[in-house]
């Protein structure tokens, strides 16, 4: 899952990101509207966390921008307000979801999560491949009955890889989805991450590399 944290308070913001990364999500995090929407002309992101009095351009523009871009990108409008009226005029922006401070970290996690299982391209909870089954929303991944205990950037790739049902996923989209920007695009991290995710799914192979196009789960 890759999120944008958008957030004035540099101290929050950090901390936000910082947690998420524990969640296992990639994480890209400024403090300003300006530099969101120069993120957001780069990079498509799965939920964006967006404070809603910004410096630069302001919450809500980067809002209505973020709509009328349609690429698919969830917000989740945060403000110091928690009136009945601000939570009204945020989802009238177009925000789909709106969460006031102080909140606690956990819901912040949740509400993430809900929104990134509502992409425009509807992916079902759960993914099976053969004897290969991830739970999304619990978790949760096995095969053949056993339960795999795996990294979070482990169940990120194995994430992208069955949700893309076949299809080969080059390494470059494997890095911008499961890292985030700080990533070096000339790291073999995503090379390691197979070879552990392979071992730990076991014999027969699932999954196969794809010359020139980076990987595939399913039939060689």
């Amino acid at each position: 899952m890759r999120v944008l944290v958008v957030e004035d308070f540099e101290i929050l913001a950090r901390t936000i990101g910082t947690g998420l990364r524990r969640e296992g999500m990639a994480v890209d995090v400024v403090l300003d509207g300006d530099d969101a929407l120069e993120h957001l002309a780069v990079t498509r992101y799965d939920v964006v966390v967006l404070d809603r009095d910004l410096p630069g351009t302001h919450g809500d523009d980067v809002c209505r921008r973020i709509v009328a871009a349609h690429q698919g990108s969830r917000v989740l409008m945060l403000t110091a307000s928690s009136t009945v009226k601000d939570r009204v005029d945020g989802l009238g922006l177009g925000a789909d979801d709106y969460l006031p401070k102080p909140f606690d970290f956990a819901e912040l996690v949740a509400r993430i999560r809900a929104l990134a299982r509502r992409p425009t391209t509807l992916v079902p909870p759960v993914l099976e491949c053969a004897d290969l089954t991830l739970d999304a929303g619990r978790r949760v991944a096995s095969r053949g009955g056993r339960r795999l205990d795996l990294s979070p950037k482990e169940f990120a790739v194995l994430e992208c890889l069955l949700a893309a049902a076949g299809r080969p996923v080059p390494t470059e989209e494997l890095l911008e989805r499961v890292w985030d920007e700080a990533a070096d695009p000339f790291t073999t991290a995503v090379k390691t991450t197979i070879r552990r995710l392979r071992a730990k799914l076991g014999d027969p192979p699932v999954v196969h590399t794809v010359r020139e196009g980076g990987y595939r789960i399913g039939e060689p």
